[in-house]
């Protein structure tokens, strides 16, 4: 590229002429600056960042006085001679440019700090947790509907304490998240079937608010980041009493244009689903039109996301630049039609703003998600620049696009689908620029004659199969990072959804709107594509799952995938490229050495799930909790941790016994991946033994050993009969039939995992000849007071005890007493509510993973 050092004198030096140049380190040092900050485990005070602005701000002069003095002139060229000058404009330039990012990162981290803290202070007080409030507010958002109920946003104008007289105000949040559920007869509802939640509605509404508080897993779902970046200070529900009776007050005035926007989506998703009968079909073109992607099943999502085609199924920056396209050339025309208006304004002008603005009413009937707001803002900047005469980059202007969204929008940075969008911009347009320059060196077609029409459809298809295959290959590192999976079927199976979904479904969905009938031909097209995303996926190998890879392998992936994607470079570099990619797909096992094992107790609210790993055997401790009709901890939790460890079996799965929070995500857990047995305290005709799976009943005395590690069923006793048990150990209740196992490694150390236990079956352990002496102890019954009997702790003497539950969960586990129990012992006492997600290698101290994973925003 460059023939010597002068070259590159040169090169510098031109490129900080440029108004190009600033704007590139700008945007690339804000965006380091606001990584920077969401890196933080505690807040700096406000006053630090005031003080880094104010320093920013003196370096932006010295940058600013430094380009003055370096404004080249005769009288400097002439002393400085014609070869030191370039040298000494090129360094200018350098510090120039580094001035300008230093600026950029310190201004970002400031700006970040500023509404970190705005976000933060709108938080609930903690002594408001649990109280009986009044609430009253509007409904700000697209309500999401469920079985059970319905859970909204709402905007709060004024809270009071729930009193016999009229209560004295208190400070919530500005937005809360309530879930108004209904209760299972008519006489009890809590949500009546003539009640209907639209946005812009406004109400007083008796409720009880809880601080933000989510589950914290390796891999998982952050709710807290969440819930910041959507501006919810506490979630809650309604509580309707014979006191306290919801009351629907005046609606928001119509000059709250935000709240229309909202009852608008709600009505046209209304009309989509009366429309079309068929609820899997109306869910996608509701997600499709209003941006609504709660209304997609979550079989339909999971089939999506394995097939590869989920980004299509939602507001996507395509769809968006289609309709500005399409509306901005049907206006242009309209306004070459008349005679004066050309004359005033230039058509393609008058076209290119009326696209943007119907980009922007686009964006925000879809609810102005990420994809939008980037799609917005790049039209907008590239309609600004064609305005000024100004021939900027494409990837320039998805620079700056990027830049300004994270401006409004610091936590957009750890938003999967923020880099999914930018990455799949970007790569597109490096490898088309790099095919174009290509072309335009070579000798060209011909121009003597045009090339047959079944020539151009074949070089189209031709240049569609190589744009796909770049964008999948060139984007799998990031999906392997972000989602542990590719699916291998989606390169054809995107050849088929992209144009069908983007040119055909999409518009007859948006069509739909005026005309409704059209919503009964995308129906159609979605159920053929539907049936072929079914079929695809059930061939062999259509989904690969791969675990997490170390941070230099991943590093190296999203390079080689770069590399690969520069179709100017000769195939050799490309092929290495491709190579890079390699060690992602493959990267090393994390398992323990022979005679060890991995304990990870997983944060999935008030239930169970513990994963236990020795060096080539997994076993699974139940399941966690079912949290509702749609949702439980084996899609949630489980499922997902499973896939980035790279756990392609469970060679045992163990379920304690019969209750929800213990075995509520088995079902999806099974249906994920293979299990070779199944042991649990089930009773017969149980839904989950007609899985297929091998099944026993635990007993105690049954014993085996995986990799030197032993492992124990010390209860329920042997029995001939599932219903026959000896009296005090056994009974009918779920709790007292609970598997206990324990777990001990080659030098003696061991976790005892006590399911659901009560004081009966505690008594009876301690009784029998068994060795119940354990270093970590999971806390039996979740610490209720019918548990953790004190000869049973002495039995045990663990060092270490740990109790999964809810936060603030409605049993009041653990009992304040029961907690006093373990430390008047000294043991030490570790809660999933306040630690997240527990691993224990069974060689050293357990580490809780929200501490070792400490963001400011987590409590």
């Amino acid at each position: 590229m460059f023939q010597n050092r002068s070259d590159f004198f040169h090169f510098l030096t031109n490129f900080r002429r440029s108004g190009a140049a600033f704007w590139v380190v700008f945007a690339l040092g804000w965006l380091l600056g606001v990584a920077a900050h969401l890196q933080l485990a505690e807040l700096p005070p406000l006053h630090t960042c005031a003080l880094y602005a104010g320093v920013a701000m003196l370096v932006a002069c010295l940058t600013v006085l430094i380009s003055i003095w370096l404004k080249p002139t005769a009288a400097r060229q002439a002393r400085l001679g014609a070869k030191c000058g370039p040298v000494l404009q090129a360094m200018g330039a350098a510090l120039q440019l580094m001035l300008a990012l230093l600026v950029a990162m310190t201004l970002a981290w400031a700006w970040s700090g500023k509404l970190a803290h705005e976000r933060m202070a709108d938080r609930l007080q903690p002594e408001l947790e649990g109280k009986d409030l009044w609430l009253t507010g509007t409904v700000a958002e697209l309500p999401r509907v469920v079985q059970d109920g319905v859970r909204f946003v709402l905007q709060v104008e004024q809270a009071q304490l729930h009193t016999n007289q009229d209560g004295a105000t208190v400070q919530v949040p500005q937005r809360v998240s309530l879930g108004w559920w209904r209760g299972q007869n008519a006489e009890d509802s809590l949500l009546g079937p003539s009640v209907m939640v639209i946005p812009g509605q406004r109400w007083r509404l008796p409720v009880r608010l809880k601080q933000v508080r989510g589950l914290v897993n390796p891999h998982g779902f952050d709710t807290e980041l969440w819930m910041l970046e959507e501006q919810i200070g506490a979630s809650g529900y309604v509580r309707p009493s014979s006191g306290a009776v919801p009351q629907r007050l005046a609606d928001a005035p119509a000059w709250q244009g935000l709240y229309a926007v909202e009852a608008l989506r709600q009505h046209i998703k209304d009309a989509i689903y009366q429309r079309v009968e068929d609820p899997r079909s109306a869910g996608v073109i509701a997600a499709l039109v209003v941006g609504d992607q709660s209304a997609i099943d979550r079989s339909d999502w999971a089939l999506f996301r394995d097939t590869g085609v989920a980004h299509l199924m939602a507001i996507s920056g395509l769809h968006v630049t289609l309709f500005a396209w399409v509306a901005g050339g049907l206006f242009a025309w309209l306004w070459r039609q008349h005679k004066t208006l050309p004359l005033l304004v230039p058509a393609p002008r008058a076209g290119q703003w009326l696209g943007v603005l119907f980009a922007v009413a686009y964006g925000l009937l879809a609810g102005w998600g990420l994809p939008a707001q980037r799609t917005v803002v790049m039209l907008v900047v590239a309609a600004v620049l064609r305005d000024r005469g100004l021939n900027w980059p494409v990837l320039m202007i998805l620079l700056a696009a990027a830049m300004v969204v994270v401006m409004f929008d610091p936590w957009a940075l750890m938003q999967a689908g923020f880099w999914l969008s930018f990455a799949a911009v970007g790569l597109l347009l490096i490898s088309t620029r790099a095919q174009n320059e290509q072309a335009e060196d070579g000798v060209g077609r011909s121009v003597l004659a045009p090339d047959p029409l079944w020539q151009r459809w074949l070089a189209m298809a031709q240049e569609g199969l190589r744009t796909q295959m770049l964008i999948t290959v060139g984007l799998a590192p990031l999906t392997i990072l972000l989602f542990h999976q590719i699916s291998v079927v989606g390169l054809v199976a995107n050849l088929l959804a992209i144009p069908l979904v983007t040119f055909v479904i999409t518009p007859l969905a948006l069509i739909g709107v005026v005309l409704p009938v059209a919503w009964w031909g995308a129906h159609g097209l979605l159920v053929l594509l539907m049936q072929g995303l079914e079929w695809a996926l059930q061939m062999p190998g259509a989904v690969w799952y791969v675990p997490t890879a170390p941070i230099a392998l991943q590093a190296l992936g999203l390079l080689g995938a770069v590399v690969f994607m520069l179709a100017y470079l000769p195939w050799r570099w490309r092929l290495s490229g491709a190579l890079f990619i390699g060690p992602m797909l493959w990267p090393p096992v994390d398992a323990p050495e022979h005679g060890q094992f991995v304990l990870t107790a997983l944060d999935v609210g008030q239930g169970t799930a513990v994963l236990v790993q020795t060096q080539n055997h997994v076993l699974l401790y139940d399941a966690g909790p079912l949290y509702s009709r749609e949702s439980d901890a084996g899609v949630r939790v489980v499922v997902p941790y499973l896939r980035a460890k790279g756990f392609a079996q469970l060679d045992a799965l163990v379920l304690s016994h019969r209750d929800a929070d213990h075995v509520g995500g088995a079902e999806a857990v099974m249906n994920a991946l293979p299990v070779r047995w199944l042991t649990s305290s089930l009773e017969p005709g149980h839904p989950l033994l007609a899985k297929g799976v091998p099944h026993r009943h635990c007993l105690d005395g049954q014993n085996w050993e995986w990799d030197g590690v032993r492992l124990s069923m010390l209860h329920p006793p042997a029995m001939t009969e599932y219903a026959q048990a000896p009296t005090g150990r056994g009974g009918d209740k779920p709790n007292a039939r609970s598997c206990v196992l324990k777990i001990q490694d080659a030098q003696g150390r061991s976790a005892l995992l006590s399911g659901d236990i009560e004081a009966p079956q505690e008594w009876a352990l301690t009784q029998s000849k068994t060795d119940l002496r354990s270093d970590l102890l999971m806390v039996p019954h979740h610490g209720s007071r019918t548990s953790s009997t004190e000869p049973f702790l002495d039995a045990v003497a663990p060092q270490w005890a740990v109790a999964q539950m809810g936060y603030r969960n409605r049993y009041g586990h653990p009992a304040p007493d029961v907690e006093q129990r373990y430390l008047d012992r000294g043991i030490t006492w570790l809660r999933s509510d306040q630690c997240g997600a527990l691993q224990w290698r069974s060689h050293q101290t357990p580490q809780c993973w929200r501490q070792q994973t400490q963001r400011y925003w987590r409590e």
